[in-house]
């Protein structure tokens, strides 16, 4: 995908998704490679199998309901806080 195509569903600056994808191919969890003025970006399936091996290293703990905890921060942060 083109790094404009990456960014579009985000509520992010196209800098700062780049910089996200700059540690990815940093990582070697994604290529990038310029074709003219277009940046694109490749998943290296070696690469994300290995980060999935040692993610499930961590399955001892509950799962995250991802769900949950943004209800729960968006609640944090809009109500606020008692003052007694």
């Amino acid at each position: 995908m083109a790094v404009t195509d990456v960014a579009e569903p985000f509520e992010m600056s196209l800098a700062a998704i780049s910089k996200h994808l700059g540690v990815l191919s940093r990582a070697g969890l994604i290529s990038q490679e310029r074709r003219g003025r277009v940046i694109w970006c490749k998943l290296e399936p070696g690469a994300m199998k290995d980060a999935s091996v040692w993610m499930q290293g961590f399955g001892q703990f509950d799962p995250v309901d991802l769900d949950a905890f943004e209800s729960f921060l968006d609640q944090e942060l809009t109500d606020p806080p008692d003052a007694g």
